[in-house]
C-alpha cells in the first residue's frame, strides 16, 4: 500500500461530525514525521465525497485556507452540515477531535 493509499484508508475510517489533524493521520499510518505529506496527499484526493477529507484540520482545529477542493468556506459548509461547530475558523477540538476509538 503507498503512502496515500494509506492516508486515505485511514480518513475514511473517520466518522461524520468528527475532525482529525493532519499529525493524528501520520502517526496513525506509521508515519509521525510526515504530517506534510498527508497533506499533499489530501490536495490529490481521487474521490472526495469518498474519502472525507475535509474532516482533517490543523493541530490547532484551524479549518485549511487551501482546502484542495473548494477553499475554507467550502470545508466548513460540509462540516457543520455533519453536525461540527465552526467558530471563526476552528473546531473545538476538546468536542469534535476524533481519537479512533
Amino acid at each position: 500500500m503507498t503512502f496515500s493509499q494509506a492516508v486515505y484508508e485511514y480518513l475514511k475510517t473517520v466518522p461524520q461530525g468528527k475532525v482529525v489533524t493532519y499529525g493524528m493521520i501520520a502517526r496513525a499510518i506509521g508515519r509521525p514525521r510526515a504530517a506534510r505529506q498527508v497533506g499533499n496527499a489530501l490536495h490529490h484526493n481521487p474521490t472526495p465525497v469518498v474519502i472525507p477529507c475535509h474532516r482533517v484540520v490543523h493541530r490547532d482545529g484551524r479549518l485549511a485556507p487551501a482546502f484542495a477542493f473548494g477553499g475554507e468556506r467550502v470545508q466548513e459548509r460540509l462540516l457543520r452540515a455533519e453536525g461540527v461547530e465552526v467558530e471563526n475558523g476552528h473546531v473545538d477540538m476538546s468536542k469534535f477531535c476524533w481519537n479512533g476509538t
